[in-house]
């Protein structure tokens, strides 16, 4: 059993700030690619950013300089920091991570609002 557990998501106005959280816990081991995805009401889910086991990050163009990526192999968390938020970023953010030998498996969703 793998269990994700996402936090962070709120309420902020437009150009503000927030720190989403994804902790992988169960059986999953060497976790090879860590990513967030969004849904907006009435959309299909969209990839929004992705890091590798050894650091390597991709964005969507739609967060490029405003949102980074990052992780803990330690502790199995990866992280979305998101700066400069807009009305369009409203969304359920959901983590998933990816490990050759545990497959890949999804969090439950946090809701991201972004207010005029």
């Amino acid at each position: 059993q793998v269990q994700l557990v996402e936090s962070g998501g709120g309420l902020v106005q437009a150009g503000g700030s927030l720190r989403l959280s994804c902790a992988a816990s169960g059986s999953i081991f060497s976790i090879n690619y860590m990513g967030w995805y969004r849904q907006a009401p009435g959309k299909q889910r969209e990839w929004v950013a992705i890091i590798t086991s050894g650091g390597s990050t991709n964005y969507a163009d739609f967060v490029k300089g405003r949102f980074t990526i990052s992780r803990d192999n330690a502790r199995n968390t990866v992280y979305l920091q998101m700066n400069s938020l807009k009305p369009d970023d409203t969304a359920v953010y959901y983590c998933n991570v990816y490990s050759m030998t545990a497959g890949s498996h999804w969090g439950q969703g946090t809701q991201v609002t972004v207010s005029n």
